[in-house]
Parts: structure tokens; sequence; C-alpha cells
């Protein structure tokens, strides 16, 4: 009687192994078989938002950010203080016309952490 039930078990182990190794490839070649009628592509998005270049000089962090694009960049320094009493700094959000270059600074009282300009493009 145990025999037949460990042979049982082994039959839907492998089994259940066979399954779970083919159920991808299954996926995959349904995937292809459908890919004929799929929707078309959506077009790639225009280049957009400002360069920025970042430098840190002691406790001071200046920012300039040019924008090649058509579209208005709106751009805002973010700078991590090191030190856990010094306050961190997040500046205003200014906007970068196209074909126009801005700058950004902020400082912390002592050591910067890190510095990152963050980006948000207006059509």
């Amino acid at each position: 009687m145990r025999s037949t039930r460990r042979r049982t078990w082994s039959l839907m182990a492998a089994a259940a192994v066979g399954l779970g190794l083919l159920a991808p490839v299954a996926v995959n070649a349904a995937g292809r078989a459908g890919s004929a009628s799929a929707a078309p592509r959506a077009p790639e998005p225009e280049p957009s938002g400002s360069e920025c270049r970042t430098s840190v000089e002691g406790s001071r962090v200046t920012a300039y950010c040019h924008n090649p694009y058509p579209s208005t960049d709106l751009v805002r320094l973010h700078i991590e203080c090191a030190r856990w009493w010094d306050v961190d700094a997040d500046g205003e959000t200014v906007a970068v016309q196209p074909g126009r270059t801005v700058k950004l600074e902020d400082r912390c009282w002592k050591e910067v952490g890190s510095a990152w300009v963050s980006h948000s493009v207006t059509p």
C-alpha cells in the first residue's frame, strides 16, 4: 500500500514540475501567435528636458540647466546635507524656456551629502 502512495506522489510531483517548466513556453508561443494582430506601437515621445550640471564647493551647490528643446522645463534644486541637524534644502521651481540657461544655487551649513535637480516638462 505504501509503495502505491509513494509512486502516486512521485508521479504527481513530476507532472507538476513538468507543467511548471512548460507553462512559460506555452505562454510565450501564444503571445507570438497573436502578435500579427497586435495594436500598432505608440509614437515615441519627443525629447525634452534640460541638461543640468551640478557642482559642489564646500557647503555651496550650484547647478546650471540649459534647455535645448522647444518645450519649457520646470527645474528645482534639491540638497541633502550630510549632518543630521543641518536642514535639507528644496529650492524654488524655475522655468527654463527653450534655448535658455538658468543658474540654481543653495547651501548647507556644513557639508553637502548629495544634490540633484528634478524636472517637470510642460508642453
